[in-house]
């Protein structure tokens, strides 16, 4: 019995969640992020709490995390340049991509541009035909032509794609090993290594993400791996992952978008053991730090999955928790455009300097001066006493852009707000009507540094039933990858019509894929605990352009009952469309394997019941809906279960702060939620 650590690094913040397997209690903290030395904030938040509650680096058995840093490259652009080596005559890949007009609703919106620009996508002589034969093997000479050319537009690392790669990847791979002796030390990045799915865009544009974060994660990583051995620490450190689930350090360096998604899945799973153990049947989460905000649907307690979530302005095409990631955070920075406009995002102050209240030398208005300006944060320490809010420092950078703009300081402030508001409120609205869903029927389960301070507003505009803000909301994605289970996503693409003599290819292809996930549980990530195991199918009808994921059951697949495959195929085509067709021929695309390996899990505790009414602790008034208000200000550590009070009010906590609105109402459930609904009118 030791302890377990999970720690979460996002653009501002780092956070850690302690979990000792003695008694199953967990300890937490917030630092401040260290993006000039990685690692640094993980060697102060243990030094941290050696002192405060006596945990010894040397007793950590399990450390697992999850960053931001893969995700907040691509949001910002601040990756590396790199040249893509395409087939001949299908170098306009990612220029082409789906023809989609994004965003549709927008007469002027405009497809983003490429994270490689055209004129560093260089063609190389091969083919590979559909069925993965080498109809002409790669021409050295056009890849040592296509090297002269990486090197003459200073390219950091090179991603190679090729068509029909996804069958056989050997001219990626000679391709390669080219490059290896023509550029040695040149990163290479090969579609048909990092994830080979069928459909040339998707799968380039999954590599080049993956390829854009690399050397930024690689770098991170050996940070990471430094500071932990020199605090001796004696677990190797994990990785949280897309999909909701752990990996080690060298598959991490491998596979970057595997984790490019890494924080914001630590989040939701995070949210989801909440939701489940607290009984809440639909939620949203709603993780709001520094430099972006992520909602996932969470149904039951378990949160949805897909593969084509958004990073930023790109979809990547791996399993992963469906989450929505929006530039818009605590931290995200207000300008005026060259027309006088007020703007939001997507740029972060981060942590150094931070934002202007931080008193650390931020000049630079953001979201947190704004909601400081008007006088909802500030009342108390923030980050475990990281953070001193200076609300004159505040007003100082929201007044230099009302002077643009011609507005007065709180109306400039509360403007940055609803700005930042009505860019969430697109992007959810949109996951809204991807999932069906009417969000007079949900909840916001809202964490992150920001996520309490903004969750109000934004269930507002959404007309949602309400927010619900866990005990420790600054720190739950921290929790989330504490309790991650070891998780990997295997898969095989088939593309055939589905009928009897489909059934051995059943077999042999999940055996092959049941062989490569076991070792890599039992292998690569030395796991000897309890695992399970699910099979899934990527099937659809001939003639139409995408697949839907279909769960199979173990024994039609070793009974090769095809017929149950196709019956389960018709079944979720009618539960997602309202319709199936079964006279209709059935195709089968992509065979998929998951395998999990179960971690212990922490016991929530139940608070006290109360005993009197909720007292404040204080009297403040602020900027809130065009005038200022009086209101009360609680604190959390005072609640008890069943306490009730009305907005508007602020409850002030270690690791953030609430901000409830007029018209809306807080009761505390005997978990030490708080479930904020609106007042019937």
């Amino acid at each position: 019995m030791g302890l377990r650590v999970g720690v979460d690094i996002g653009g501002s913040f780092t956070d850690f969640a302690v979990l000792d397997e003695k008694d199953n209690s967990v300890r937490t903290l917030k630092v401040l992020s260290r993006p000039d030395k990685p690692g640094a904030e993980v060697t102060e938040g243990l030094s941290i709490l050696a002192k405060r509650d006596g945990i010894n680096p040397a007793d950590i058995g399990y450390f697992t995390h999850g960053t931001t840093v893969g995700i907040n490259a691509v949001i910002q652009r601040k990756g590396v340049k790199l040249a893509l080596l395409a087939t001949r005559g299908f170098e306009d890949v990612l220029e082409v991509a789906r023809l989609k007009i994004t965003p549709i609703h927008n007469l002027y919106g405009r497809r983003p541009e490429p994270l490689i620009p055209r004129d560093r996508v260089f063609a190389i002589d091969e083919r590979m035909d559909r069925d993965g034969q080498v109809a002409r093997p790669v021409e050295a000479e056009s890849v040592a032509a296509a090297l002269a050319e990486v090197r003459r537009h200073g390219c950091d690392a090179v991603v190679i794609s090729f068509l029909h790669s996804y069958r056989n990847g050997a001219n990626e791979r000679a391709v390669k090993a080219l490059l290896a002796e023509l550029a040695p030390g040149l990163p290479v990045f090969c579609s048909s290594e990092i994830w080979p799915i069928i459909r040339e865009y998707e799968r380039t544009i999954t590599a080049v993400i993956s390829g854009y974060v690399q050397p930024r994660v690689d770098h991170y990583l050996t940070s990471f791996e430094k500071a932990l051995a020199e605090m001796g620490v004696p677990a190797a450190p994990r990785i949280t992952k897309s999909n909701g689930g752990v990996m080690g350090v060298a598959q991490a360096r491998a596979e970057c978008v595997q984790m490019v998604l890494s924080g914001t899945a630590s989040g939701v799973i995070g949210a989801s053991y909440v939701a489940a153990r607290c009984g809440m049947p639909r939620v949203l989460s709603l993780d709001i730090g520094g430099t972006s905000a992520d909602v996932a649907v969470i149904m039951e307690g378990q949160p949805q999955y897909g593969t084509g979530e958004v990073v930023g302005e790109f979809q990547i095409h791996i399993p992963s928790v469906s989450v929505t990631s929006i530039g818009q955070g605590g931290g995200s920075i207000a300008w005026v455009d060259h027309h006088g406009v007020l703007k939001v995002g997507p740029d972060s102050a981060g942590s150094n300097p931070g934002p202007a209240c931080y008193g650390r030398g931020g000049q630079n208005a953001t979201i947190t001066d704004a909601y400081a300006a008007v006088g909802l944060i500030g009342h108390g320490q923030l980050g475990y006493n990281s953070i001193h809010v200076d609300r004159d420092k505040a007003t100082a950078a929201i007044g230099k852009l009302a002077e643009r703009v011609g507005m007065s300081v709180f109306e400039t402030a509360e403007n940055i707000m609803r700005i930042a508001n009505s860019e969430m409120y697109a992007d959810v609205s949109a996951l809204l009507s991807r999932f069906g869903i009417d969000p007079r029927e949900f909840q916001f389960l809202a964490f992150g540094g920001a996520g309490p301070m903004m969750a109000c507003y934004l269930a507002r505009e959404l007309n949602m039933q309400g927010v619900v803000i866990p005990p420790t909301p600054g720190v739950l994605s921290a929790l989330g990858g504490l309790i991650a289970d070891l998780k990997n996503d295997f898969i095989h693409t088939v593309y055939r019509e589905v009928d009897a003599s489909v059934a051995p290819v059943l077999r042999e292809a999940f055996s092959e894929l049941k062989e490569r996930a076991l070792h890599w549980l039992h292998g690569e990530q030395a796991f000897d605990g309890e695992h399970s195991l699910s099979f899934t199918a990527d099937l659809r009808y001939l003639g139409q352009s995408f697949e839907i994921e279909t769960r199979l059951e173990p024994d039609w697949i070793a009974q090769g009952d095809v017929q149950a495959v196709v019956s389960a195929f018709h079944r979720e085509h009618e539960r997602l469309f309202g319709h199936s067709d079964a006279t209709a021929t059935v195709q089968l695309i992509n065979l998929r394997l998951v395998i999990a390996g179960a971690t212990p899990k922490p016991v929530l505790r139940e608070l006290p019941l109360a005993t009197g009414a909720a007292e404040p602790v204080g009297q403040i008034e602020a900027y809130v809906d065009g005038a200022m208000r009086p209101m009360p200000v609680y604190h959390r550590t005072a609640l008890c279960a069943g306490h009730r009070f009305d907005g508007p009010a602020v409850v002030m906590q270690d690791d953030c702060t609430t901000c409830v609105l007029p018209g809306m109402t807080v009761e505390v459930d005997r978990w030490g939620n708080l479930i904020i609904s609106f007042i019937p009118s």
